[in-house]
């Protein structure tokens, strides 16, 4: 989330969309160091990236989930991980659809 693949426009058109109506899209320098700092926790804790449905959060329900999620054991974060993947792909075939 509001990672660097993101801030060089590197990330797809849907990811863009979806982060940009959650407020990623317009950072502090503040914010964008707090993001910075714990998706690096985040992804050194468990291996991968932290994922959200952006769509469902605004960044300060994102920063408050990634805070929380970051305590989770390894086991739950992969389950709730999934269950978020779930979520966009579900969203973003229902956009696909009409």
């Amino acid at each position: 989330m509001a990672g660097r693949l993101a801030r060089e426009g590197r990330s797809t058109a849907a990811s863009r969309s979806e982060q940009g109506s959650a407020g990623l899209d317009n950072l502090t320098s503040h914010e964008v160091a707090r993001f910075d700092s714990l998706n690096s926790a985040y992804r050194e804790r468990f291996g991968f990236p932290f994922v959200i449905c952006a769509r469902e959060h605004d960044k300060d329900s994102i920063l408050s989930e990634l805070s929380r999620r970051a305590a989770n054991q390894r086991a739950t974060e992969i389950e709730a991980a999934l269950s978020e993947i779930a979520k966009i792909a579900r969203l973003r075939l229902r956009d696909a659809i009409g």
